[in-house]
Protein backbone atom coordinates (compact mmCIF):
# COMPACT_ATOMS: atom_id res chain seq x y z
CA UNK A 1 0.00 0.00 0.00
CA UNK A 2 1.51 3.41 -1.26
CA UNK A 3 2.00 6.50 1.22
CA UNK A 4 -0.17 9.42 0.49
CA UNK A 5 2.47 12.18 -0.89
CA UNK A 6 1.34 14.19 2.39
CA UNK A 7 1.69 11.71 4.95
CA UNK A 8 5.78 11.32 3.70
CA UNK A 9 6.28 15.61 3.24
CA UNK A 10 5.13 15.57 7.32
CA UNK A 11 6.93 12.52 8.15
CA UNK A 12 10.17 14.18 6.43
CA UNK A 13 9.74 17.00 8.09
CA UNK A 14 9.81 15.58 11.52
CA UNK A 15 13.50 14.87 11.06
CA UNK A 16 13.80 18.05 11.55
CA UNK A 17 12.17 18.65 14.61
CA UNK A 18 8.19 19.10 13.34
CA UNK A 19 5.97 16.73 14.86
CA UNK A 20 4.55 14.62 11.59
CA UNK A 21 0.45 15.27 11.30
CA UNK A 22 -1.65 12.39 11.07
CA UNK A 23 -4.37 12.91 8.14
CA UNK A 24 -7.42 12.24 10.45
CA UNK A 25 -11.01 12.48 9.29
CA UNK A 26 -14.22 13.96 10.35
CA UNK A 27 -16.02 12.41 13.49
CA UNK A 28 -19.03 10.16 12.44
CA UNK A 29 -20.93 7.41 14.52
CA UNK A 30 -19.04 4.97 13.16
CA UNK A 31 -15.86 6.50 13.99
CA UNK A 32 -16.29 8.82 16.82
CA UNK A 33 -12.54 9.76 17.23
CA UNK A 34 -12.39 10.62 13.41
CA UNK A 35 -9.50 7.74 13.35
CA UNK A 36 -9.88 4.90 11.43
CA UNK A 37 -9.01 6.41 7.73
CA UNK A 38 -5.25 6.20 9.86
CA UNK A 39 -5.24 2.62 10.75
CA UNK A 40 -4.26 0.13 7.79
CA UNK A 41 -4.86 -2.83 9.66
CA UNK A 42 -8.50 -1.74 9.53
CA UNK A 43 -8.25 -2.27 5.38
CA UNK A 44 -7.61 -6.05 5.85
CA UNK A 45 -11.41 -7.35 6.41
CA UNK A 46 -10.50 -8.39 10.20
CA UNK A 47 -11.87 -7.34 13.51
CA UNK A 48 -8.83 -6.10 15.78
CA UNK A 49 -9.38 -6.77 19.26
CA UNK A 50 -6.20 -7.38 20.07
CA UNK A 51 -4.61 -3.97 21.02
CA UNK A 52 -3.16 -5.31 24.45
CA UNK A 53 -0.80 -7.86 22.72
CA UNK A 54 0.44 -5.49 19.57
CA UNK A 55 -1.25 -2.31 18.79
CA UNK A 56 -1.50 -1.31 15.20
CA UNK A 57 0.52 1.88 14.23
CA UNK A 58 -1.34 4.80 12.43
CA UNK A 59 -0.06 5.94 8.94
CA UNK A 60 2.00 8.82 10.44
CA UNK A 61 4.10 6.46 12.24
CA UNK A 62 4.48 4.31 9.33
CA UNK A 63 5.74 7.57 7.15
CA UNK A 64 8.07 8.34 9.93
CA UNK A 65 9.75 5.29 9.37
CA UNK A 66 9.94 5.21 6.03
CA UNK A 67 11.35 9.31 6.18
CA UNK A 68 13.97 7.96 8.56
CA UNK A 69 15.05 4.92 6.80
CA UNK A 70 15.34 7.78 3.62
CA UNK A 71 17.25 10.08 5.26
CA UNK A 72 19.56 7.89 6.46
CA UNK A 73 19.55 6.03 2.68
CA UNK A 74 20.13 9.36 1.22
CA UNK A 75 22.16 11.88 3.60
CA UNK A 76 24.45 12.73 6.24
CA UNK A 77 23.10 12.42 9.64
CA UNK A 78 24.98 13.39 12.80
CA UNK A 79 24.55 11.94 16.27
CA UNK A 80 24.01 15.57 17.31
CA UNK A 81 20.63 16.07 14.96
CA UNK A 82 19.40 12.40 16.06
CA UNK A 83 20.36 13.23 19.85
CA UNK A 84 18.23 16.41 19.57
CA UNK A 85 15.06 14.72 17.96
CA UNK A 86 15.43 11.84 20.62
CA UNK A 87 15.43 14.87 23.46
CA UNK A 88 12.28 16.29 21.54
CA UNK A 89 10.48 13.10 22.02
CA UNK A 90 11.84 12.67 25.50
CA UNK A 91 9.89 16.27 26.24
CA UNK A 92 6.78 14.95 24.38
CA UNK A 93 6.68 12.17 26.54
CA UNK A 94 7.12 13.84 29.66
CA UNK A 95 3.82 16.27 28.99
CA UNK A 96 1.87 12.86 28.73
CA UNK A 97 2.79 11.88 32.13
CA UNK A 98 3.44 15.30 33.79
CA UNK A 99 6.87 14.92 34.31
CA UNK A 100 10.17 17.08 33.30
CA UNK A 101 12.29 15.64 30.52
CA UNK A 102 15.51 15.45 33.54
CA UNK A 103 13.58 12.59 34.75
CA UNK A 104 12.84 10.34 31.81
CA UNK A 105 15.31 8.15 30.45
CA UNK A 106 14.87 5.84 27.47
CA UNK A 107 15.45 2.66 27.82
CA UNK A 108 14.89 -0.92 25.23
CA UNK A 109 11.90 -2.23 26.81
CA UNK A 110 9.48 -1.59 29.79
CA UNK A 111 11.27 -4.98 31.64
CA UNK A 112 14.67 -2.82 31.36
CA UNK A 113 13.18 -0.56 33.68
CA UNK A 114 12.10 -3.39 36.03
CA UNK A 115 15.82 -4.30 36.33
CA UNK A 116 16.92 -0.97 36.70
CA UNK A 117 14.83 -0.72 40.15
CA UNK A 118 15.30 -4.17 40.76
CA UNK A 119 19.25 -3.59 40.44
CA UNK A 120 19.70 -0.44 42.42
CA UNK A 121 16.97 0.23 44.85
CA UNK A 122 18.93 -0.41 48.08
CA UNK A 123 18.28 -3.87 49.73
CA UNK A 124 19.71 -6.71 51.10
CA UNK A 125 18.82 -10.06 53.04
CA UNK A 126 15.97 -10.11 55.24
CA UNK A 127 14.46 -6.76 53.28
CA UNK A 128 11.42 -8.01 50.87
CA UNK A 129 9.60 -6.59 47.32
CA UNK A 130 6.25 -6.97 46.75
CA UNK A 131 4.64 -7.59 43.81
CA UNK A 132 0.90 -9.34 42.64
CA UNK A 133 0.40 -12.57 40.76
CA UNK A 134 -1.49 -10.45 37.72
CA UNK A 135 2.21 -8.34 36.84
CA UNK A 136 4.09 -9.39 34.27
CA UNK A 137 6.15 -12.60 34.08
CA UNK A 138 9.02 -10.79 33.46
CA UNK A 139 9.04 -8.65 36.08
CA UNK A 140 8.94 -11.56 38.54
CA UNK A 141 11.60 -13.21 36.43
CA UNK A 142 13.48 -10.38 37.67
CA UNK A 143 12.98 -10.08 41.11
CA UNK A 144 13.13 -14.02 41.47
CA UNK A 145 17.03 -13.81 40.32
CA UNK A 146 17.44 -10.54 42.55
CA UNK A 147 15.81 -13.11 45.63
CA UNK A 148 18.37 -15.70 44.30
CA UNK A 149 21.45 -13.48 43.99
CA UNK A 150 21.23 -10.88 47.02
CA UNK A 151 18.71 -12.80 49.25
CA UNK A 152 15.76 -10.34 48.93
CA UNK A 153 12.50 -12.43 49.68
CA UNK A 154 9.91 -11.70 46.68
CA UNK A 155 6.83 -11.48 48.04
CA UNK A 156 3.78 -12.55 45.46
CA UNK A 157 0.22 -11.74 46.67
CA UNK A 158 -2.22 -13.68 45.15
CA UNK A 159 -4.99 -12.13 43.15
CA UNK A 160 -8.99 -13.72 44.08
CA UNK A 161 -10.77 -14.64 40.81
CA UNK A 162 -8.81 -11.30 38.81
CA UNK A 163 -9.07 -9.06 41.88
CA UNK A 164 -5.89 -7.79 43.65
CA UNK A 165 -7.12 -4.77 45.68
CA UNK A 166 -4.31 -2.07 47.85
CA UNK A 167 -5.53 -4.32 50.84
CA UNK A 168 -4.70 -7.46 49.84
CA UNK A 169 -0.90 -6.16 48.85
CA UNK A 170 -0.74 -3.95 52.18
CA UNK A 171 -1.25 -7.46 54.02
CA UNK A 172 2.06 -8.37 52.59
CA UNK A 173 3.77 -5.12 53.39
CA UNK A 174 5.95 -4.61 56.30
CA UNK A 175 9.46 -2.18 57.39
CA UNK A 176 11.71 -4.51 55.61
CA UNK A 177 9.90 -3.98 52.34
CA UNK A 178 11.93 -1.78 50.27
CA UNK A 179 9.77 -1.78 46.51
CA UNK A 180 6.45 -2.64 45.62
CA UNK A 181 6.29 -3.34 41.91
CA UNK A 182 2.86 -3.70 39.93
CA UNK A 183 1.54 -3.04 36.83
CA UNK A 184 -0.92 0.11 36.17
CA UNK A 185 -3.20 -2.35 33.89
CA UNK A 186 -2.57 -5.76 34.07
CA UNK A 187 -1.78 -7.53 30.72
CA UNK A 188 -3.57 -10.72 32.30
CA UNK A 189 -7.01 -9.92 32.74
CA UNK A 190 -6.71 -6.13 32.50
CA UNK A 191 -7.53 -5.16 36.19
CA UNK A 192 -6.20 -1.51 36.86
CA UNK A 193 -4.70 -0.88 39.92
CA UNK A 194 -5.07 2.12 42.70
CA UNK A 195 -1.97 3.40 41.76
CA UNK A 196 -2.20 6.48 44.30
CA UNK A 197 -3.28 4.17 47.01
CA UNK A 198 0.31 1.51 46.29
CA UNK A 199 2.31 5.00 46.29
CA UNK A 200 0.75 6.21 49.47
CA UNK A 201 1.16 2.49 51.06
CA UNK A 202 4.76 2.19 49.98
CA UNK A 203 5.92 5.73 50.66
CA UNK A 204 4.64 5.45 54.87
CA UNK A 205 6.83 2.08 54.86
CA UNK A 206 9.57 4.05 53.62
CA UNK A 207 9.53 1.70 50.30
CA UNK A 208 9.47 2.71 46.61
CA UNK A 209 6.52 2.04 44.01
CA UNK A 210 7.47 1.10 40.30
CA UNK A 211 4.63 1.18 37.27
CA UNK A 212 4.71 -0.91 34.38
CA UNK A 213 2.51 1.06 32.61
CA UNK A 214 2.68 -0.14 28.83
CA UNK A 215 -0.81 -1.29 29.02
CA UNK A 216 -2.33 2.07 30.42
CA UNK A 217 0.10 5.00 28.64
CA UNK A 218 -2.32 6.16 25.91
CA UNK A 219 -4.96 4.65 26.59
CA UNK A 220 -6.26 7.04 29.84
CA UNK A 221 -4.78 10.28 31.29
CA UNK A 222 -1.82 9.07 33.45
CA UNK A 223 -0.38 11.61 35.89
CA UNK A 224 2.94 10.86 37.90
CA UNK A 225 2.74 14.09 40.24
CA UNK A 226 -0.78 12.88 41.43
CA UNK A 227 0.03 9.04 41.72
CA UNK A 228 3.06 10.32 43.27
CA UNK A 229 4.70 7.12 41.76
CA UNK A 230 8.62 6.61 42.09
CA UNK A 231 9.22 5.09 38.84
CA UNK A 232 7.53 3.96 35.49
CA UNK A 233 8.52 2.43 32.34
CA UNK A 234 6.59 1.50 29.18
CA UNK A 235 7.44 -0.08 26.20
CA UNK A 236 5.75 1.76 22.94
CA UNK A 237 4.49 -0.89 20.82
CA UNK A 238 0.69 -1.02 22.48
CA UNK A 239 -1.02 2.46 23.27
CA UNK A 240 1.80 4.57 22.59
CA UNK A 241 1.28 3.47 19.08
CA UNK A 242 5.31 3.41 18.36
CA UNK A 243 7.32 0.20 17.47
CA UNK A 244 10.21 -2.14 19.77
CA UNK A 245 13.13 -1.53 21.15
CA UNK A 246 12.73 1.76 23.16
CA UNK A 247 10.79 2.25 26.06
CA UNK A 248 10.56 5.51 28.27
CA UNK A 249 11.89 5.16 32.03
CA UNK A 250 10.54 7.84 34.32
CA UNK A 251 12.40 7.99 37.90
CA UNK A 252 11.38 11.04 40.28
CA UNK A 253 13.89 13.79 40.42
CA UNK A 254 14.52 13.27 44.31
CA UNK A 255 15.50 9.79 43.54
CA UNK A 256 18.40 10.47 40.70
CA UNK A 257 21.16 11.09 44.18
CA UNK A 258 19.43 8.40 45.79
CA UNK A 259 19.95 5.19 43.58
CA UNK A 260 22.99 4.64 41.85
CA UNK A 261 22.71 3.40 38.19
CA UNK A 262 23.90 0.42 37.28
CA UNK A 263 25.06 0.90 33.21
CA UNK A 264 27.51 3.23 31.99
CA UNK A 265 28.20 4.73 28.73
CA UNK A 266 29.39 7.12 26.69
CA UNK A 267 25.73 8.53 25.92
CA UNK A 268 25.34 8.39 30.03
CA UNK A 269 28.56 11.20 30.51
CA UNK A 270 27.87 14.66 31.20
CA UNK A 271 31.33 15.79 31.11
CA UNK A 272 34.80 14.22 30.83
CA UNK A 273 38.02 15.11 31.46
CA UNK A 274 41.26 14.50 29.18
CA UNK A 275 42.83 11.63 31.35
CA UNK A 276 39.09 9.86 31.22
CA UNK A 277 37.63 10.34 34.04
CA UNK A 278 34.00 11.18 33.82
CA UNK A 279 30.92 12.54 35.27
CA UNK A 280 27.80 10.64 34.90
CA UNK A 281 24.47 12.68 34.73
CA UNK A 282 22.74 13.61 37.65
CA UNK A 283 19.19 13.01 36.35
CA UNK A 284 17.30 10.29 34.58
CA UNK A 285 19.43 10.97 30.83
CA UNK A 286 21.87 8.87 32.12
CA UNK A 287 19.88 5.67 31.37
CA UNK A 288 20.22 6.43 27.75
CA UNK A 289 23.82 5.37 28.19
CA UNK A 290 24.26 3.52 24.75
CA UNK A 291 23.21 4.32 20.91
CA UNK A 292 19.64 4.46 21.08
CA UNK A 293 17.24 3.00 18.31
CA UNK A 294 16.66 6.66 16.38
CA UNK A 295 14.43 5.09 13.93
CA UNK A 296 11.88 3.68 16.62
CA UNK A 297 12.38 7.07 18.74
CA UNK A 298 11.60 9.05 15.89
CA UNK A 299 8.83 6.50 15.37
CA UNK A 300 7.52 7.45 18.85
CA UNK A 301 7.66 11.27 18.49
CA UNK A 302 5.13 10.35 15.45
CA UNK A 303 2.70 8.15 18.14
CA UNK A 304 3.08 10.74 20.46
CA UNK A 305 2.15 13.20 18.05
CA UNK A 306 -0.91 11.45 17.32
CA UNK A 307 -1.57 10.75 20.28
CA UNK A 308 -1.27 14.38 21.38
CA UNK A 309 -3.70 15.27 18.45
CA UNK A 310 -6.89 13.11 19.47
CA UNK A 311 -6.19 13.24 23.16
CA UNK A 312 -6.16 10.77 25.41
CA UNK A 313 -8.82 11.76 27.32
CA UNK A 314 -11.33 11.42 24.24
CA UNK A 315 -9.44 7.51 24.02
CA UNK A 316 -10.39 6.94 27.68
CA UNK A 317 -14.36 7.95 27.03
CA UNK A 318 -14.29 6.42 23.99
CA UNK A 319 -13.12 2.91 24.84
CA UNK A 320 -14.96 2.92 28.34
CA UNK A 321 -18.44 3.27 26.74
CA UNK A 322 -16.97 0.14 24.12
CA UNK A 323 -15.70 -2.02 27.31
CA UNK A 324 -18.54 -1.66 29.45
CA UNK A 325 -20.99 -2.10 26.07
CA UNK A 326 -18.80 -5.07 25.94
CA UNK A 327 -19.33 -6.32 29.57
CA UNK A 328 -22.97 -6.38 29.38
CA UNK A 329 -23.22 -8.07 26.84
CA UNK A 330 -20.84 -10.90 28.02
CA UNK A 331 -22.97 -10.59 31.13
CA UNK A 332 -26.37 -11.25 29.34
CA UNK A 333 -24.95 -14.28 27.78
CA UNK A 334 -23.50 -15.61 30.98
CA UNK A 335 -20.06 -15.41 30.72
CA UNK A 336 -17.57 -15.19 34.08
CA UNK A 337 -15.61 -12.38 33.76
CA UNK A 338 -12.20 -12.47 34.99
CA UNK A 339 -11.66 -8.85 34.81
CA UNK A 340 -13.93 -6.92 37.68
CA UNK A 341 -16.90 -6.04 36.84
CA UNK A 342 -16.52 -2.06 36.63
CA UNK A 343 -13.10 -2.04 35.73
CA UNK A 344 -11.56 0.75 34.01
CA UNK A 345 -9.19 -0.19 31.37
CA UNK A 346 -9.76 -1.14 27.78
CA UNK A 347 -8.98 -4.81 28.50
CA UNK A 348 -11.50 -7.35 29.56
CA UNK A 349 -11.38 -11.40 29.84
CA UNK A 350 -13.64 -13.92 30.39
CA UNK A 351 -14.04 -17.23 30.93
CA UNK A 352 -14.04 -20.18 28.96
CA UNK A 353 -14.24 -24.08 29.44
CA UNK A 354 -13.29 -24.91 26.07
CA UNK A 355 -9.76 -25.61 25.09
CA UNK A 356 -7.21 -22.74 23.96
CA UNK A 357 -6.69 -24.43 20.54
CA UNK A 358 -10.52 -24.86 19.79
CA UNK A 359 -11.27 -21.70 20.78
CA UNK A 360 -8.50 -20.24 18.52
CA UNK A 361 -10.02 -21.46 15.63
CA UNK A 362 -13.50 -20.87 16.37
CA UNK A 363 -11.85 -16.85 16.15
CA UNK A 364 -9.53 -17.15 13.31
CA UNK A 365 -12.88 -18.92 10.56
CA UNK A 366 -14.84 -15.41 12.01
CA UNK A 367 -11.71 -13.37 11.34
CA UNK A 368 -11.64 -11.64 14.60
CA UNK A 369 -8.19 -11.55 16.37
CA UNK A 370 -8.10 -11.52 20.28
CA UNK A 371 -5.60 -13.45 22.67
CA UNK A 372 -6.92 -16.65 23.86
CA UNK A 373 -4.92 -18.53 26.74
CA UNK A 374 -6.19 -22.02 28.69
CA UNK A 375 -9.01 -21.66 30.93
CA UNK A 376 -10.44 -17.39 29.01
CA UNK A 377 -10.18 -14.94 25.84
CA UNK A 378 -8.69 -11.49 26.45
CA UNK A 379 -10.41 -8.60 24.45
CA UNK A 380 -8.92 -5.32 23.98
CA UNK A 381 -10.01 -2.32 22.46
CA UNK A 382 -8.26 0.47 21.13
CA UNK A 383 -9.38 4.35 19.80
CA UNK A 384 -9.57 2.98 16.30
CA UNK A 385 -12.41 -0.19 17.28
CA UNK A 386 -16.69 0.86 16.95
CA UNK A 387 -19.61 -0.47 18.12
CA UNK A 388 -19.54 -2.24 15.16
CA UNK A 389 -16.21 -4.15 15.95
CA UNK A 390 -18.13 -4.64 19.89
CA UNK A 391 -21.17 -6.09 17.99
CA UNK A 392 -19.29 -8.48 16.06
CA UNK A 393 -17.53 -9.58 19.25
CA UNK A 394 -20.57 -10.66 20.95
CA UNK A 395 -21.84 -12.54 18.09
CA UNK A 396 -18.84 -14.72 18.32
CA UNK A 397 -18.83 -15.28 22.13
CA UNK A 398 -22.42 -16.18 22.16
CA UNK A 399 -21.89 -19.02 20.62
CA UNK A 400 -18.53 -19.98 23.28
CA UNK A 401 -21.34 -19.57 26.17
CA UNK A 402 -23.37 -22.61 24.87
Amino acid sequence: MSLRRREFVSAAASLAGYPAVPVGSRPTDSDPLGVRPDFPILENGRTYLNSAYITPSPRSVLAAGIAFAEAKSTRPMTVAELLARANEVRAQFARLINATSEEIGLVFATSEGENIMANTVPMGPGDNVVVDSLHYEGALVAHRQLERRRGVELRIVEHRDGLVSTADIARRVDRRTRLISVSYVSSINGLRHDVRGLADLAHAHGALLHVDAIQALGMFPVDVRADQVDSLCAGTYKFLLGGFGVAPFYLRRDLHDRLDPDRFGIFGVESQTADHRFQVRRNARRYDYATLPFAEVHQLGAGLGYLERVGVDRIDRHCEGLVRRLEAGLLDQGHRLFTPRGNRSSILCFHTGRTAAEVRAIFEAARLDATVREGHVRLSLALFNNAEDVERALDLTKSLAR
